[in-house]
């Protein structure tokens, strides 16, 4: 017997299977489902009925989601999918209920999995925190959306952002221009998140007059950060002894978001990564955080998570 669910509008049933169905189609794939919509009513039917309970109970939780005014993408779809497949479907609602900020638009920025909320809660109460997981998982852009968030209400006085320059063997020295442009194309991930949230313009701004710093790992050396929330992105890309000099230059008042991958080390021939030391090292420090995040977070497209797994 199928599963049958009613909605009230059309333009609820609508938003619930998206343009083209894409929604539908990827809950068809994910669940092995088959799901037939007709006016207000969708049907989901299939040969495993723990599958079509949890395809149901996705479309139900989203539902709600729309019915609260606010729209829903793939990535949501995708998100809500992850979460009931993990029995965490329940607090799909909870993810949608707190804006961490709001972008250059006005819209709101919010956690799209339980993992990247658990990270966001993370970095609000402790002072060093570790974000370790694939591409996509939103790790870095969290960070920095946190970072922005911080500096308007004014917890900070400004934003540290920085990486080391290496990347899959290749070296600056070769690359052409003057210090800047060398590495300006490392840090470009670090831009991108401050144009979401801050808008090209204000961002500009903000790094002109050094409120915001944009800069390679080897300029932290000698200094001490206070009042400032610091970034470092790409962490497993450290070695050791940039770990620990990262890390000391914590001061006052400031916070340390350490983000990275450690199945994409590019360190060359046998070089220990700083990040995988720090963890082992850190893991049991008081006011230390240490977030793992996996392909269940991932909020990019759908294929993604599904690379990330296959690579494992």
């Amino acid at each position: 017997m199928p599963n049958i669910i009613n909605i009230d509008s059309l333009e609820e049933a609508q938003a619930l299977i998206g343009a083209n169905d894409a929604h539908i189609t990827f809950l068809e794939d994910m669940f092995d489902v088959t799901i037939h919509t007709l006016g207000n009513e969708i049907t989901v039917s299939g040969q495993d009925d723990d599958n079509v309970e949890l395809a149901e109970d996705v479309l139900i939780h989203l539902l709600k989601i729309i019915q609260r005014g606010m729209k829903v993408n793939l990535r949501d779809v995708q998100s809500a999918s992850s979460m009931a497949k993990n029995g965490t479907i329940e607090y799909l609602l909870d993810l949608y209920n707190e804006v961490i900020a709001k972008d250059n638009k006005g819209k709101g920025i919010r956690a799209k999995t339980t993992g990247q909320r658990l990270y966001i809660e993370n970095i609000k109460r402790s002072d060093l925190t570790f974000g370790i997981g694939p591409a996509g998982t939103g790790k870095t852009f969290l960070a920095v959306v946190l970072a922005c968030q911080m500096l308007r209400e004014g917890q900070v006085k400004r934003i540290v952002l920085t990486r080391p320059a290496v990347e899959a063997g290749e070296n600056l020295g070769f690359l052409p221009g003057d210090l800047k442009e060398k590495v300006d194309p490392y840090l470009r991930p670090l831009y991108d998140g401050l144009h979401t949230v801050l808008g090209t313009e204000q961002t500009d701004r903000l790094v002109e007059r050094g409120v915001i710093e944009v800069a390679p790992l080897a300029y932290m050396r000698g200094r001490t950060l206070n009042d400032a929330f610091c970034i470092l992105d790409e962490a497993q890309n450290t070695t050791e002894m940039q770990m620990k000099m990262f890390l000391t230059r914590l001061g006052f008042g400031s916070k340390m978001v350490v983000t990275g991958d450690e199945t994409q080390i590019d360190l060359p021939g046998a070089t220990k990564s700083g990040l995988i030391e720090a963890v082992r090292r850190l893991d049991d420090v008081k006011g230390v955080a240490i977030n793992r995040m996996d392909e269940t977070d991932v909020v990019r497209h759908p294929l993604v998570s599904k690379i990330i797994k296959a690579y494992e």
